[in-house]
């Protein structure tokens, strides 16, 4: 291992360097390029990583990007509930069963969660007990 990855510390997996960069990006008031998220990171990850890191988030549709000069401008798709609700929607759509899924994760609600879910599908969600 280089000195200069010692300096930036031990490896970190993919996840959870998008997990970092998205917050930097959700707490910002504007759309940021690679090097002002290199920059909020404290030099953490090289202006190349940041850029990689970048492009594989827009591929995967969590970033939206617009050209800022030469570079790109990165700002998310949504905020952290979206973002929540995007993965609850996946683990949903990867089932084969969606009934027993529902069915399970309605089960499994206090039933302060359950009420509240009810007053979000709207007054017809009752009518069908």
């Amino acid at each position: 291992m280089s000195g200069d990855a010692q300096a930036r510390g031990p490896k970190r997996a993919n996840g959870e360097r998008e997990t970092e960069i998205l917050g930097v990006l959700q707490r910002a008031e504007d759309a940021l390029t690679p090097g002002e998220v290199a920059e909020l990171l404290g030099g953490e990850l090289t202006y190349s990583s940041v850029v990689t890191i970048l492009t594989r988030m827009h591929t995967k549709q969590l970033l939206h990007r617009t050209r800022r000069g030469r570079a790109y401008a990165y700002k998310p798709v949504t905020d952290d509930p979206g973002f929540a609700a995007r993965r609850m929607r996946t683990v949903l759509e990867e089932r084969s069963d969606r009934e027993a899924v529902l069915a399970r994760f309605a089960d499994s609600l206090s039933d302060t969660d359950a009420d509240l879910l009810r007053q979000l599908l709207g007054p017809d969600a009752d009518n069908d007990r």
